[in-house]
């Protein structure tokens, strides 16, 4: 593969963090094609999905937008057929360091970025460009990943037994236990259970914060589900996935990202 062909993205919300990483990858990986830097999540999905680049260089901690949440959906929107990208998380936060990535799939870089570190990402990344692209089972590992590093980042919380959720004028306290699913609504979570439908207003990543991962499962980046509460899971004729629950009509669909937590064991 000619190294000129390779587009690259830097995700980076501080300016001269960008330029920097982006002149030691081309001092590291002459000829590559750097494309336009991504100051937040949402400039990275847009550029991402447009460009279609070999290797994207996120930041994990921006506003409003994580790099993991632009990951997440820059994963589940890329065009099927096209080799997904390599994922190379970058952050401050030397306590994450230990959730480093040990498979092939997603490197993780400390800043400030050492320069003979970040060749040995180089020297894996070209090692990954060149072989065949991966198989649909390999190509799940990326999921699982993404959602261990999201794991070890969420900070310590409080469990959450009752959730207070509005229905018009009214408030209704509901057991953890009876939430069949949690959905991502603007500013606002729904929250569904069997006997009615709610609103509560909190982030997605502040309710998993709060949620037994054993128990809850996020298998969209808008949908948490409880997991006991899953009957079955269907296949469509385009192959998605979408989950069945008791005693409810609601399907619920599985995004890529997610879909190895169902592989028939």
């Amino acid at each position: 593969m000619n190294p000129s062909d390779i587009p690259v993205l830097v995700v980076e919300d501080e300016p001269v963090l960008a330029r920097r990483l982006q002149e030691q990858l081309k001092a590291c990986w002459p000829g590559i094609d750097l494309l336009p830097p991504a100051d937040n999540g949402a400039a990275a999905i847009a550029i991402a999905l447009e460009h279609l680049p070999r290797a994207i260089f996120l930041d994990i901690h921006m506003p409003a937008c994580s790099g993991l949440d632009a990951a997440e959906a820059i994963v589940e929107d890329w065009p099927e057929g096209t080799p997904r990208p390599q994922l190379v998380f970058v952050t401050a936060y030397g306590q994450y360091a230990a959730q480093a990535f040990e498979c092939e799939a997603v490197d993780y870089l400390l800043k400030p970025v050492a320069t003979e570190r970040l060749r040995k990402t180089v020297e894996r990344l070209q090692r990954r460009l060149a072989q065949p692209p991966a198989a649909p089972a390999q190509d799940a590992s990326v999921g699982a990943e993404l959602q261990r590093l999201a794991a070890s980042m969420r900070p310590a919380a409080a469990p959450l037994e009752i959730v207070n959720a509005a229905v018009g004028h009214v408030t209704w306290l509901i057991p953890i236990e009876d939430v069949l699913y949690f959905e991502a609504a603007e500013k606002y979570l729904r929250v569904v259970t069997h006997q009615r439908e709610a609103l509560i207003r909190m982030s997605l990543r502040e309710l998993l914060a709060r949620l037994p991962a054993e128990r809850f499962w996020q298998v969209h980046r808008s949908v948490v589900v409880q997991g006991r509460h899953v009957s079955h899971v269907e296949r469509s004729e385009e192959g998605r996935l979408f989950l069945a629950l008791h005693g409810h009509a609601d399907r619920l669909a599985v995004s890529r990202l997610f879909a190895h937590r169902f592989k028939a064991m």
